[in-house]
């Protein structure tokens, strides 16, 4: 048992040395067409990284994002959309029609890669970066954020101590030198994370 104890310390401080080591321009990621492609095209861009889902009662946002990066693609961002099933299973069907979906109901025109676990076993790589990078602070104040806050204690009470990705539509901020310098829960107000995102635009 010891040994076991010991070996799974062993395997956890490696991948936190491997974190620390990596950046994010050393990702691979697979796009729509499960092609492996890496981040490094996009050094030197402001990325917004998004896990994302079609039937969330956050979906909506897709509009809110489209809209920003209708505004600031020509000073540098780029928003990078990762659809996943893990919340509720709001992401249902292939890739293929959840593209379809996007691109015929909010005329999304951004980044959309394949689909991803964002927690767990299964977890991509790259969130598993960006969770050890940005941590859970909270889902803020108001309605949305008192329901996810109860909805989630519900299943689990020390929720707000892990850094795991909680729900849809969490979002990371990474500016042009590939730090990531923030972190949004789907609850964060649109108009704030938009004004966070074009205080690190050229």
């Amino acid at each position: 048992m010891k040994l076991k104890v010991l070996a799974a310390a062993i395997a956890t401080l490696i991948l936190a040395t491997t974190m620390s080591a990596q950046g994010i321009y050393d990702f691979k990621v697979k796009n729509m067409d499960g092609k492996e492609v890496s981040l490094s095209q996009y050094k030197g861009k402001v990325l917004l990284i998004v896990n994302t889902a079609t039937k969330c009662g956050f979906t909506p946002q897709y509009e809110e994002l489209q809209e920003m990066y209708d505004k600031y693609k020509d000073k540098g961002l780029v928003i990078l959309d990762f659809p996943c099933n893990q919340f509720g299973e709001q992401a249902p069907g292939d890739i293929a029609s959840i593209h379809e979906f996007c691109t015929e109901k909010y005329n999304t025109t951004f980044p959309q890669f394949d689909k991803i676990e964002v927690n767990g076993p299964n977890e991509s790589p790259l969130f598993a970066y960006l969770k050890s990078k940005q941590g859970f602070k909270g889902f803020g104040n108001g309605t949305q954020a008192k329901f996810m806050d109860e909805m989630m204690k519900k299943s689990d009470p020390n929720y707000a101590s892990k850094p795991d990705i909680k729900w849809n539509f969490t979002k990371f901020l990474v500016d042009s030198k590939g730090e990531v310098v923030a972190r949004f829960e789907p609850t964060a107000s649109m108009n704030f994370v938009s004004t966070v995102v074009s205080s690190k635009l050229y």
